[in-house]
């Protein structure tokens, strides 16, 4: 026979049981703070009596912690919330204890947890890629001068330094800093006193609450505030480009570990052998780093999957059972980002086998039809026509002597004629320094914008570290204001009158 009392044994298993235990993991700080901040609130607004106060944040502080943290689900609560108001109940008397509950919602209690741990959350992600990019912008600054092939397609294609490589994932990075940033400002806003759906007929102060709290204001509408999860898909979204940014950039890495690229070489606390192949050394620590970023970016999608076509209001689809999936988006991320940094702290540049193939493979011979343009006076089309021709002729060979060869034979061929450049020219069209030398544009990889971009790239890193520093210090200070303002309420000045104050 089907059990007809709730919680069925199934629900509880599937539902009830896993939701406490993330709930233990990840709220029960965070819903601790909330009730002191908000029985706070509610004395300073006259709506809790000094006896009330002072009995309610001593049954908040007589709460043994670490045993809530370990204590075993036993269904006789339907959550982590209800177990602990039933503690608080056994201290403090029941009829004390649930005036705590007064102009307040499981709704707008659970968004807001949600809203505390996930900007904790970002920060920490933030932290992790600021490291990376110091560690990327060293490495930029180390190597300006390190010549290396640029590949489109897949293919070489031009040379440039391995410098200007880097400080091309830094911008993403930057902008991946910046995102982050803005889906910070998003969730840092109290959903405090939308209670069920509609606020409350009480007279709170929401703004107090978001002071102790460390929100930076309200999220005004109180529907809203409880129905929409933009705050949760931005920062999803952030993620998710932050990890499609760092793994291409890991693909990269393990294509260069190669031996048949060589440019990279992981230390030899990031590399594994293998169990039967003696002359293995395998660069693990970037194909961790590598699906670590895919598993942050999956995870981060199917948040926003579960939230698709969910109703504008309070839903179960965007609480409890959505959570696990956006904290080990945040947990890969953070992990991917702080591998991926140790390992570059820790990892050989063969500069020299870089700068061989900086000069194969006809890599510069665009130079040679721009410097057909400017000294000799052709069209663009035109020279284009003439280098082409001349690599087709030289095949394989791509020796200075061959290539000078040919395009003299092409140009008879195209212009009719001698090649419109002297030997000198010619060979230092062909030369990578050159090439990467005459590209001095802002962006370009020669010397003076590669160090304005580094220089750029530098205070940018330093202005988001200043951000997050500030950030920090903000929820500190509002966790130093909840103390010394629950201290307060627990011994309030005697009231001479007699009458119940509204306190300030």
């Amino acid at each position: 026979m089907q059990s007809s009392s709730f919680p069925h044994p199934i629900y509880t298993e599937t539902v009830l049981q896993p939701n406490f235990q993330d709930a233990q993991q990840w709220f029960l700080h965070p819903l601790m703070a909330l009730h002191r901040a908000h029985a706070v609130m509610l004395w300073e607004c006259g709506l809790l009596t000094d006896d009330d106060i002072r009995r309610i944040l001593v049954g908040l502080d007589s709460l043994d912690v670490s045993a809530l943290e370990t204590v075993r689900y036993s269904g006789d609560c339907e959550d982590l919330f209800f177990h602990i108001e039933a503690q608080l109940a056994a201290g403090c008397g029941a009829a004390v204890a649930g005036k705590l509950h007064t102009a307040r919602s499981r709704n707008d209690i659970d968004i807001t947890l949600y809203r505390m741990v996930l900007r904790t959350e970002i920060l920490h992600i933030l932290d992790a890629l600021l490291a990376l990019m110091a560690r990327l912008l060293q490495m930029a600054e180390a190597h300006a001068a390190s010549l290396m092939p640029a590949y489109t397609h897949t293919q070489p294609a031009q040379p440039t330094t391995l410098g200007h490589y880097l400080m091309g994932v830094v911008e993403c990075l930057h902008r991946d800093a910046t995102r982050l940033c803005a889906a910070y400002v998003t969730v840092n806003r109290n959903p405090l006193g939308a209670c069920a759906i509609t606020t409350t007929g009480f007279p709170i102060n929401r703004h107090r609450t978001a002071e102790l709290l460390g929100f930076d204001g309200l999220q005004e509408n109180s529907i809203g505030a409880i129905a929409a999860t933009d705050y949760v898909a931005e920062t999803m979204a952030a993620i998710s480009v932050a990890m499609l940014n760092c793994g291409k950039f890991t693909q990269d890495l393990l294509l260069w570990s190669t031996q048949e690229f060589g440019f990279l070489r992981v230390g030899d606390a990031w590399a594994q052998i293998s169990s039967i192949m003696p002359q293995k050394r395998n660069p693990v620590a970037f194909e961790h780093a590598r699906i670590q970023c895919s598993r942050a970016f999956a995870q981060s999608q199917a948040v926003l999957t579960c939230a698709h076509n969910t109703p504008f209001g309070d839903i179960v689809d965007s609480e409890d059972d959505l959570w696990p999936a956006v904290f080990r988006a945040t947990e890969d991320a953070r992990r991917s980002l702080r591998l991926l940094e140790g390992a570059l702290a820790d990892v050989e540049v063969n500069t020299a086998r870089m700068r061989q193939l900086a000069h194969a493979r006809f890599i510069t011979v665009t130079e040679v039809a721009d410097t057909l343009v400017r000294d000799g006076g052709l069209t663009f089309r035109t020279a284009h026509e003439v280098v082409a021709r001349a690599v087709k002729q030289c095949g394989a060979d791509d020796s200075l002597d061959a290539i000078h060869r040919a395009l003299g034979e092409a140009a008879q061929v195209v212009l009719g004629g001698p090649l419109p450049l002297a030997e000198a020219q010619v060979r230092a069209a062909l030369d990578p320094q050159h090439f990467v030398n005459v590209r001095a544009i802002p962006g370009g990889p020669a010397p003076d914008p590669l160090r304005a971009a580094i220089a750029n790239a530098s205070a940018s890193c330093a202005h988001h570290q200043r951000w997050r520093t500030e950030a920090l210090r903000k929820l500190q200070s509002a966790s130093d204001l909840l103390g010394a303002s629950a201290s307060a309420a627990g011994h309030p000045q005697p009231n001479l009158n007699g009458a119940q104050p509204t306190h300030a």
